[in-house]
């Protein structure tokens, strides 16, 4: 399906201009498909393998902040629901997939059906890319908060939250609010496009236009 998936996806990619790619399998093979069928296709990621694979596939690869806008971004998640909102809590390079899906005029992800739910549940740790001198400081606001947490390295904390009535932008906020906070896990408002790849085919998920 990852293969089928990367397929569907060279569908939105230009013949020429800048494109954003994330990480994992899934644009691995998107990446191979480029390096084919749109060679005069330039490149920017956050994530390190994949900028390997680009440059050994002859893929043009440049720097992201020599880059100021590109076209569309590609990349993956754990679960995206209905309104476009993600985890994303595998790579830890938070920070740097969000610039480059800001400097994107869509911002696409690429799933299968079984990671599309009707609302973000809180099944997935939310990482948060902190400062390490920050770590007691934000463990004990998460503690006042009913949030606990472990470390995933001391630059990474993954917080699980339970039994939370409060949504998922405010839940953003406030711990991006917090000091010693880099960026989150939670993709809440930044993906334009879902692509999802289905037993039988394929479908978009698009983020609906508001009036005014």
């Amino acid at each position: 399906m990852k293969k089928r998936c990367a397929k569907e996806a060279l569908k939105f990619v230009p013949e020429h201009g800048i494109i954003g790619l994330g990480g994992g399998s899934t644009i691995a093979y998107l990446a191979e498909y480029i390096s084919v069928e749109r060679p005069e296709v330039s490149v920017v990621t956050p994530s390190m393998d994949t900028k390997k694979l680009c440059e050994r596939l002859g893929v043009t690869v440049l720097l992201t902040e020599e880059v100021s806008k590109i076209k569309i971004a590609f990349d993956g998640c754990d679960q995206v629901d209905h309104q476009l909102n993600a985890y994303k809590s595998a790579g830890g390079i938070h920070t740097k997939e969000k610039i480059i899906g800001k400097m994107a005029e869509e911002y696409m992800l690429l799933v299968d059906e079984n990671k599309v739910v009707p609302e973000l549940s809180y099944d997935f740790p939310v990482v948060l890319e902190i400062v390490p001198e920050a770590k007691g400081y934000l463990a004990s606001k998460l503690t006042k908060m009913n949030m606990t947490y472990q470390m995933r390295t001391p630059e990474l904390m993954e917080v699980f939250i339970k039994d939370s009535k409060m949504d998922m932008g405010e839940i953003d906020n406030i711990l991006k609010g917090f000091t010693g906070v880099i960026e989150t896990s939670l993709f809440y408002e930044v993906a334009a496009k879902a692509l999802v790849v289905t037993q039988n085919g394929s479908y978009v998920i698009e983020k609906e236009k508001k009036n005014g």
